[in-house]
């Protein structure tokens, strides 16, 4: 199944701050942008068409899952949520500033390797597999449902939103560690990004919608011939990535762009930062 086109209006927002940012720098480095929506928001989609066309790197934040190894270790130690990828502390954010700092570095003639992730084996792919780009790019862009998110504030982690954090995460654990890597590495990374630019979904609501039909695309199948097992399995999934996403909804992330979305995914009048 075909992904929508990208809005053009929305590849130009992103090669302006490219351009803006590469004028603006003292130092001759790449810009770092970072492209934030909620899963089937598009973000990636829109990355990927702003690097072919501006001549940039695109970088997705799910590739650089820590491995399921490491994820097993964070359950063992810290809760057993942690094994499931996605939220924050589930990323190896070390490797990703090693991997932006080598292409802010990079010679013409060097090569630079970028980890590619398999959602189906919930493991990085093989070395072998990963993608290889040459030379220093025009720019780097980051896509991810969580970067620019503001940690919250502790008494918000009070009470459970969804049936996980009630039944799983009833101590509240698991949101405090989440709270803390958000509140910690995360905010570290958000502070290096030069531009921020937010997909915002109507609501949580379209979330399960938009990450079902991507769930059918990887099965080849339409969003209404989705098995009801792979739909339920949506919806508890995405319960992990709740409490974050309805807090940037609501106005908890750092942004230089907002892009409202409708349900169609459509964009509307964007929102820059003074």
């Amino acid at each position: 199944m075909a992904s929508a086109p990208v809005d053009p209006g929305l590849i130009d927002l992103i090669g302006r701050f490219i351009i803006e940012k590469q004028r603006d720098s003292i130092v001759a480095r790449p810009p770092l942008i970072a492209v934030v929506g909620a899963q089937g928001s598009g973000k990636t989609t829109l990355a990927r068409a702003a690097a072919e066309q501006f001549g940039a790197v695109q970088i997705s934040l799910d590739d650089v899952y820590l491995t399921r190894a490491r994820r097993e270790a964070m359950a063992e130690d810290v809760h057993p949520l942690f094994l499931t990828r996605g939220a924050p502390g589930t990323h190896d954010l070390r490797m990703l500033g090693r991997l932006v700092k080598t292409l802010g570095e990079a010679r013409p003639d060097d090569k630079v390797l970028i980890p590619e992730f398999d959602k189906r084996a919930d493991d990085r792919r093989p070395i072998r597999d990963w993608r290889m780009v040459t030379g220093r790019p025009r720019a780097i862009l980051v896509d991810g449902w969580c970067l620019g998110a503001r940690p919250q504030d502790e008494g918000d982690l009070v009470e459970p939103i969804n049936a996980l954090e009630r039944d799983r995460d009833p101590d509240g654990v698991w949101r405090r560690a989440v709270n803390g890597h958000l509140a910690g590495a995360y905010a570290e990374l958000n502070a290096r990004f030069d531009a921020v630019v937010f997909l915002k979904a109507p609501g949580f609501e379209v979330v399960h919608g938009w990450r079902a039909q991507q769930e059918a695309d990887l099965l080849g199948v339409t969003p209404a011939r989705l098995p009801a097992a792979d739909r339920a399995r949506v919806a508890a999934f995405i319960q992990s990535f709740e409490r974050i996403t309805r807090h940037m909804l609501d106005g908890g992330i750092q942004a230089d762009a907002v892009v409202p979305l409708d349900r169609d995914r459509r964009p509307g009048a964007i929102v820059t930062a003074p």
